[in-house]
């Protein structure tokens, strides 16, 4: 894993919170929790091959 992926997943923490506060504001409050609900999908999706890579490298590591 590299500085790229941690950084992606930055920006798209930094998106989803201003989205989350611009549709607070206006008073769209169940839009919000779905563009809230939306990233995190987005974010796990993202780290699901990562973590896959993860546990084949453990499964190489120690033969099993």
């Amino acid at each position: 894993m590299d500085i790229n992926f941690i950084f992606k997943i930055a920006a798209v923490g930094i998106i989803v919170a201003v989205l989350n506060t611009l549709l607070v504001r206006s008073g769209r409050d169940d839009q919000a929790m779905l563009t809230t609900l939306a990233g995190v999908v987005v974010v796990l999706m993202m780290l699901v091959p990562q973590i896959r890579e993860l546990f084949t490298t453990v499964k190489d590591l120690f033969d099993l």
